[in-house]
């Protein structure tokens, strides 16, 4: 009777993982293989419990990193990639609170915030693009360099 239940939670665990796509249920569809295969052996539910959850513990300890690092899904870069590191002037002041500004970077206009919110940025100021938040550009100011 065991082996019929061990069967039924190892399916629902394969079909769980089947419909995630995303290695969330596969370590305890391998505990509950071990439940089945030591119910099939005639012990009793606490030893079969047991391996279900060593199996489980030791199959997520050991394989997800590896699983992880060998499905590690590939990051490409975007256009928006190559702006930060880039070079702007400010062709909006810039104030966080207000949410307005505006920077030129490559030729194009993008809105603009200050990476720190006690950074002031004036129309004509270079500035760095440290990070892209959405449509935003993050900026830290150049040593008050003005372009005029």
């Amino acid at each position: 009777m065991n082996s019929i239940i061990w069967l039924v939670v190892l399916i629902v665990f394969l079909v769980a993982e089947a419909a995630t796509v995303g290695l969330v249920s596969i370590w305890f569809a391998v505990g509950a293989l071990g439940g089945l295969i030591v119910s099939r052996f005639g012990f009793g539910i606490w030893v079969e419990l047991a391996v279900f959850l060593i199996l489980s513990a030791i199959s997520m300890a050991l394989l997800r990193p590896l699983t992880k690092k060998i499905l590690k899904p590939n990051y490409t870069p975007t256009n928006v990639d190559r702006l930060v590191g880039s070079i702007g002037v400010i062709t909006e002041d810039v104030d966080n609170i207000a949410g307005k500004g505006a920077v030129k970077l490559s030729g194009q206009i993008w809105s603009a915030k200050a990476a720190s919110q006690d950074i002031s940025l004036t129309v004509g100021q270079e500035v760095r693009v440290t990070e892209i938040q959405g449509v935003k550009a993050v900026v830290t100011p150049l040593e008050n360099k003005h372009v005029s």
